[in-house]
């Protein structure tokens, strides 16, 4: 199934988006905040999980299937919103629809996304979720409720890590901006790079499609800092379905948005993208498990690039993986053909590390006891 792609890893698909793609446009998907050694810390620190195998049990059949607000996802990880997307490939985000429908897991639509919330939900067969930055004072951003609504989204995800946008070196050094300003050093970046510039010439250029109409203004730069509890109160009591806040990693901040009503809490950094000495997400989940309780729903995202990075987050108290970066390398690097590779070789990496650990379910992942930890023997006898 993956012959002929090149891709057998996420670490494959990086590497040919980064041949593929403007470097401008490749630092905007895979840069982070300063000199992003937050990024490589989230990394590192899912690397540093060891789990400990277990043998001789019968692992020959092995569910990956996993309930999300009563629904049944087939694959234990689904697709969080990314702004954008069309800028990795035309028809970047009706690819991840196409991937999302299949599989009925959940599909983030960013407020930014390349393509209409509308026509997303309908190309993902209503498994996709509407993400939404607070903007303003507030009036656009619940014009933007009420269209989800009318669309008949029945989750909203609330991202609440950006009340300024971080500074991304590597997008400043290239002068990223939404729309394009094309000047002598783009100019030349679009020329080093014909395949992606032809086809996405072709296709019309990238626009943030849900501020298209009329009465509908987003400045990516703006200033999201006047958030605060009340905004959340509004948005509560605004939107009648489930409610899913993105971006937390303190414990204190994930007991009061659960009595303030939210249905669910995404443990996430932002990939590092807005804080450069933001702890490690992976690290952060434990904490807020335990203080959320089992039972509460914990989502997970932040430096995922392997199905056993996967099931580490699983083991570390997720009750569900969303991924971001990895499916835009995929996509980046061969399109559709690039993303249902990549999908699947996660997939089967979920599958494999599973039989390793010797068990059948993701529910039964959720489990210290598949993790390993160094203890010195107290006598070694010598």
């Amino acid at each position: 199934m993956l012959f002929g792609t090149g891709i057998h890893s996420v670490a494959d698909a990086r590497r040919l988006a980064r041949k593929r793609l403007p470097w401008m446009v490749f630092d905007y998907i895979d840069g982070s905040a300063g000199p992003e050694h937050g990024a490589a810390l989230n990394t590192r620190a899912l690397q540093d999980i060891r789990l400990i195998p277990r043998v001789l049990r019968d692992v020959s059949n092995r569910d990956l299937s996993v309930s999300v607000f009563d629904e049944t996802a087939q694959c234990p990880f689904g697709i969080s919103p990314m702004g954008m997307c069309n800028l990795a490939a035309p028809r970047a985000d009706l690819m991840l629809a196409e991937i999302a429908q299949e599989t009925r897991v959940p599909h983030g639509v960013s407020t930014v996304a390349s393509t209409d919330m509308e026509t997303l939900f309908k190309a993902s067969g209503g498994a996709a979720w509407f993400q939404l930055y607070f903007s303003g004072d507030g009036s656009g951003t619940f014009k933007l409720v009420e269209r989800a609504k009318q669309a008949g989204y029945h989750t909203l995800v609330v991202t609440l890590d950006v009340p300024e946008v971080g500074r991304r070196p590597r997008e400043l050094r290239h002068g990223f901006k939404m729309p394009f300003r094309i000047g002598p050093r783009q100019f030349v970046d679009f020329a080093m790079h014909p395949r992606w510039s032809l086809t996405s010439l072709m296709a019309g250029s990238p626009k943030m499609a849900n501020f298209d109409g009329k009465g509908y203004i987003f400045d990516r730069m703006e200033s999201r800092a006047a958030a605060d509890w009340s905004y959340f109160d509004k948005l509560r009591a605004a939107w009648p379905g489930k409610l899913v806040v993105k971006g937390v990693l303190h414990p204190e901040d994930a007991l009061r948005l659960i009595d303030a009503g939210a249905d669910a809490i995404q443990v996430s950094s932002h990939g590092c993208r807005q804080l450069d000495s933001a702890p490690p997400a992976i690290l952060a989940l434990p904490e807020i498990r335990a203080a959320v309780g089992s039972d509460f729903p914990l989502f997970f995202d932040s430096g995922i690039r392997s199905g056993e990075d996967i099931v580490k987050a699983y083991v570390m108290g997720a009750d569900f993986v969303f991924l971001g970066r990895a499916l835009l390398f995929a996509v980046a690097a061969d399109g559709i053909k690039g993303l249902r590779s990549t999908w699947n070789l996660l997939r089967q990496e979920v599958s494999l590390a599973m039989a390793q650990l010797g068990v059948t379910t993701i529910s039964d992942l959720k489990n210290c006891d598949h993790l390993w930890t160094y203890k010195a023997p107290a006598d070694c006898g010598y």
